[in-house]
């Protein structure tokens, strides 16, 4: 909640939220079995609902964006995960996908304000030295906050729900979808996304740093 609290602080004081720039890691599966809506009673249990095959292939998507949209993503190939090394690597990629997509960061009129969660490839040390030599701040993440994680609540939400019974064959079927869900969103798509944060930290402070969903 201290986090909140004092990130929530900052923000009034200046606003920051043009500044950041967040990314996360996301399985994507081969298979996306439709989940079923229904209505249920408080306290009753939901239809059951078909799983996923559990040797079903799936690749890792790593994207980061901001307010006015995604800057870089990366699609590694089947079953292959981030490394603290691999993290170093694709914020160098990262920096320069900025210096020519946001060209207010590329002249310097503001520095960015990185965002990312605790996962330990994010925290490692060549990761974090990587962030210092880029001169980038850091927005702080509490640990196993989610719910205060742009990606998690909004853009990675949205993705699984046009997920829904899309099944692919191939790694490039997978990155022609992606192409093709980033195309189709908005400016104020992802402006929605970072500018419900001012909210959610409010929301955490008055529930007592509960997780909010």
């Amino acid at each position: 909640m201290k986090h909140a609290k004092k990130n929530l602080a900052e923000y009034k004081k200046h606003s920051f939220l043009h500044r950041i720039i967040t990314g996360d890691e996301k399985w994507v599966y081969y298979e996306n079995p439709k989940r079923k809506a229904a209505y249920v009673d408080p306290g009753e249990p939901g239809p059951s609902q078909p799983k996923r095959d559990i040797h079903c292939e799936k690749v890792m998507l790593c994207i980061w964006w901001d307010q006015k949209g995604v800057v870089y993503y990366e699609l590694l190939n089947p079953n292959e995960t981030v490394t603290g090394d691999r993290y170093r690597r694709q914020l160098g990629n990262l920096a320069r996908a900025l210096d020519e997509k946001r060209p207010a960061i590329a002249n310097k009129n503001y520095k960015v304000l990185f965002h990312d969660d605790n996962a330990r490839p994010h925290r490692a040390k060549t990761a974090q030295n990587k962030v210092e030599q880029l001169g980038w701040d850091q927005l702080i993440q509490p640990a196993y906050s989610p719910d205060l994680a742009p990606s998690d609540y909004h853009l990675f939400r949205s993705m699984q729900m046009g997920l829904s019974d899309v099944r692919f064959r191939n790694a490039g079927e997978v990155r022609n979808w992606i192409d093709g869900w980033i195309a189709g969103k908005d400016e104020d798509f992802f402006k929605r996304g970072i500018h419900k944060l001012p909210r959610r930290w409010q929301e955490v402070i008055a529930n007592d740093g509960e997780y909010i969903g």
